[in-house]
């Protein structure tokens, strides 16, 4: 049984004219500024929208797999997440989130039709290709029996200057988000202890971390993994700390469940040997 999705490429069509999804989107003028269209495919929707002068930029991984350098106002995404599994479908949410600028707006595409998630022999190609139905919890801007399109934008660009949604934005600095999933975001401590320290939050507002689902917890363990790996590519250090702070007793100030990655570099304390042993300094040494 099929159980590595290597053949997601070939569900790419060859196109004579631009697609559906990108036609509602122009006609509707959401096409705007810099533009990345992620999973372009073989490339038609760019070949057109370059055509009409826009400033449009295409990657996939298997057909135009140059990795943009650069951030855009506008991304489109446009069935690529109904070919993907989940873990698979997180890290491309991922990697728009950080290629978006703030106060940009990516679009998601998503197929309708597929009625059971599975692998299933390509009609053209005859390899197994696997397709899943995809629902995002952003807002629905179109929707008919086969599409649905989602608007995207940052977590913390929409709830700034609101404290209902998390005690955090009372006095975060959006512009300093660094990752986002469905249900979790990240972005750098105010205050940090070292280079790059970072916070991983749920989306769903609670103080402590056991009364998150399963699910949920997985998510921010997900999350962690990716900006660990953009941690390490960036600031390139020695080691990490991960920590949650639960209760007041066990030193948590702020009301929302987060999770710490810490960065550690060799030197930057005389006797690192304990780690996170030293929440209580007598106890540090062993």
């Amino acid at each position: 049984m099929t159980t590595k999705n290597i053949n997601s490429h070939r569900t790419a069509k060859e196109r004579e004219k631009m697609s559906y999804p990108t036609r509602l989107l122009l006609e509707k003028k959401l096409i705007r500024g810099k533009s990345l269209d992620f999973g372009c495919g073989l490339g038609k929707d760019v070949e057109e929208l370059k055509a009409k002068g826009m400033d449009i930029t295409g990657y996939d991984p298997h057909y135009f797999p140059d990795y943009p350098d650069k951030t855009f106002d506008t991304i489109l995404c446009h069935y690529v997440l109904n070919v993907l599994q989940s873990q698979e479908q997180a890290r491309v949410l991922y990697q728009i989130s950080k290629l978006l600028k703030f106060g940009g707006k990516a679009y998601f595409s998503v197929r309708r039709e597929i009625t059971k998630a599975g692998f299933r022999t390509h009609f053209v190609h005859k390899v197994q290709t696997y397709q899943t139905n995809v629902i995002l919890p952003f807002e629905s801007i179109f929707k008919n029996d086969n599409l649905e399109i989602y608007e995207y934008q940052h977590y913390c660009y929409l709830n700034q200057n609101k404290p209902e949604v998390s005690p955090f934005f009372e006095r975060l600095e959006p512009k300093e988000q660094v990752g986002e999933l469905a249900s979790c975001f990240a972005f750098r401590d105010k205050f940090p202890v070292s280079e790059g320290h970072t916070l991983v939050i749920p989306k769903r507002k609670v103080s402590d971390y056991f009364e998150l689902s399963f699910r949920e917890q997985s998510a921010c363990w997900f999350l962690i993994n990716l900006i660990k790996a953009d941690l390490q590519d960036r600031f390139n250090p020695d080691g990490f700390n991960i920590g949650i702070n639960i209760g007041e007793a066990g030193g948590q100030s702020i009301p929302h469940v987060h999770i710490h990655i810490i960065p550690r570099y060799t030197g930057d304390v005389k006797h690192p040997r304990g780690g996170v042993r030293g929440v209580i300094p007598g106890k540090k040494e062993y």
